[in-house]
């Protein structure tokens, strides 16, 4: 079984994973992982999982994972691959993880106590994890998860979304945080180097990342992996552990710098300036940057991706230095969430679809044209609760 696991793991040989873990294993680099909590114990994870450095405001259940979900996302980005197991993508780096409340959490109790999706994130703006990576999708964009999504962001915080597994309904319908402005929303392709049928389309789809036919826990009994799991969950997963890469190997760099470099990098056959609405600006290439000591990744504060429109009366914002003090902690809320662990669908806005084959074309720092893909485990659909606010961003040419 063990070893059938790692074959499983198609992506890591198309990436290039060996050659990059010379170079950069994610070392040095913390991942808050928000999701369904974490077991710290699995054989891939042992020694992996930084439970004290969740703050105690959002602490309960964060080493006990009520559906395996995201001990699955945390075995993804580091896993050590110990006696088997699944080998993540960055397994030098360390995972701080974080429960909320998502469809699979049962007991009034345990509702009340695990923390809401804005608390979480909020929480881990204030530590010094680097990367926020969320496997979860809201319908819709609630104030505050809103404004702890741009709290993070002005803490300098790289926050990495799955767009959603809507595909097949024939609309926009990008889910949030993936949607929200300062946040990457990442996409799914298969072994085929096509974007997978079920990964959400829209205008806010940034880049793609494997998410097909992977292993994963699909109960939390943690007695052995499922097979063939999808969704962008894992493709969240895996981008996440990517920008982990290079932010091990360019410490110095910004949050926007490391989502330039992906960005530039990333495998497409159309102009950078035209993204599409399946894979955003191409699939996910951490090698590209690993390979080349001289690539500039641009201004430390001028985001790439995302700006405030002037919806609800926010002023556009091109420019996020970090915050000089932390802000108060995260408010709570009388209302439960009920959130994917997958995504779900939120207003999008429209780009030419143009192609399903995001193939690279090959360069002279990346002779390997094929494959880099998303991966997930089967997404569980919820609504989160409280106000609706819709916010738009819009891209800018990088």
């Amino acid at each position: 079984m063990a070893s059938d696991v790692q074959s499983e793991q198609w992506y890591l040989q198309p990436m290039q994973a060996e050659q990059m873990w010379k170079d950069s294993t994610g070392k040095g680099v913390k991942v808050a992982v928000i999701d369904t909590g974490v077991n710290p114990h699995t054989d891939a994870l042992e020694g992996q999982v930084l439970v004290d450095d969740v703050p105690e405001a959002v602490a309960y259940g964060a080493a006990d994972d009520y559906t395996g979900h995201g001990t699955s996302m945390a075995e993804l980005i580091a896993g050590t691959g110990a006696d088997g197991g699944i080998k993540g993508l960055a397994p030098g780096a360390k995972i701080v993880p974080y429960r909320i409340h998502l469809k699979g959490l049962t007991g009034v109790e345990e509702k009340k106590k695990t923390a809401l999706p804005a608390e979480a994130i909020r929480a881990a703006a204030d530590t010094d994890a680097k990367i926020i990576s969320m496997s979860f999708s809201l319908p819709y964009l609630d104030q505050e998860v809103e404004e702890a999504v741009a709290y993070a962001a002005s803490r300098g915080k790289m926050l990495i979304a799955g767009v959603g597994n809507d595909g097949t309904t024939g609309e926009d319908n990008i889910g949030y945080p993936a949607a929200a402005p300062y946040v990457l929303g990442i996409s799914s392709m298969n072994k085929d180097n096509k974007i997978s049928e079920f990964s959400s389309r829209g205008n806010y789809v940034d880049l793609a990342a494997p998410g097909e036919g992977m292993p994963g826990y699909c109960r939390p009994s943690f007695e052995s992996y499922c097979h063939d799991m999808k969704g962008t969950s894992a493709s969240t997963a895996i981008a996440s552990a990517a920008a982990a890469l290079i932010w091990s190997a360019h410490p110095d760099w910004t949050a926007n710098q490391v989502t330039r470099a992906l960005i530039d990098t990333a495998g497409r056959k159309w102009p950078k300036d035209d993204p599409t609405q399946n894979a955003g600006y191409g699939t996910i290439r951490p090698r590209v940057v690993l390979a080349n000591p001289n690539y500039d990744a641009g201004a430390p504060y001028s985001d790439p991706l995302a700006k405030w429109n002037q919806e609800k009366g926010k002023k556009l914002v091109t420019e996020i230095p970090p915050a000089s003090a932390a802000s108060p902690s995260a408010t709570g809320s009388s209302q439960a969430p009920e959130a994917s662990s997958g995504a779900d669908k939120a207003a999008a806005g429209s780009k030419p679809d143009k192609t399903e084959n995001v193939a690279a074309e090959s360069s002279s720092n990346d002779d390997n044209s094929t494959l880099w893909i998303a991966l997930g485990a089967a997404a569980a659909v919820v609504v989160i609760g409280g106000g609706a606010f819709v916010v738009l961003r819009s891209r800018r040419a990088t």
